[in-house]
């Protein structure tokens, strides 16, 4: 029980910490609101889980054992982040044909997988919480079901936040500057993925 809770405190903390993810759950609130942004949210919190599975069903020994592997992931991720972060600072205030159409369930699928820090986050359970389950399967489905839960309940705290935001920004210069700084911060998530 004790390697459960370390493992509990572990995906609590980690997918709670601001990163690519929770940047993206504040925005999408503050220019969508918080029932327009859960499939977003839920496609963020499944790539968790189903990365998690895969890091405990031994994908993550395979990443340590090719290394050109973690690079072009980081690589790729990287830039997808920094596309992201552009996107969001030269947004301005929502329009009605935007706020029509937030991201969906797929979007934060794809934002998941390319994002190397949850890639850190997953494959760092697997190799510290290898004995929680015996066979694979059974670690891969604890790590997801952990992980996937943990993170639609920081990620829609985050998401919930950002509606908060989205409450106070009144004027297009406001929005300018608040999606400056969101672009800014999910800019600096990259540094994460380079120095951890």
């Amino acid at each position: 029980m004790s390697g459960i809770g370390a493992l509990l405190l572990f995906a609590c903390i980690a997918t709670a910490t601001p990163g690519a993810a929770t940047v993206m759950a504040i925005a999408s609130g503050a220019r969508f609101g918080v029932a327009r942004s859960m499939p977003l949210v839920a496609g963020l919190a499944l790539g968790v889980g189903m990365m998690a599975a895969a890091a405990g069903s031994g994908l993550g020994t395979a990443f340590q054992m090719m290394p050109s592997a973690e690079l072009i992931l980081c690589l790729v991720g990287s830039s997808y982040l920094l596309w992201l972060s552009w996107r969001v600072a030269r947004s301005g205030a929502p329009r009605m044909r935007e706020v029509l159409a937030p991201s969906g369930l797929f979007t934060g699928l794809i934002l998941t997988v390319q994002n190397p820090k949850a890639w850190a986050m997953t494959l760092g359970a697997a190799a510290s919480f290898p004995g929680l389950a015996t066979p694979p399967a059974a670690l891969a489905l604890l790590f997801g079901g952990i992980f996937a839960g943990f993170a639609l309940l920081a990620l829609s705290f985050w998401c919930v936040a950002g509606r908060a935001l989205g409450r106070w920004l009144r004027t297009e210069r406001q929005w300018t500057v608040a999606n400056a700084m969101l672009g800014a911060l999910l800019a600096t998530s990259v540094i994460q993925i380079w120095w951890p």
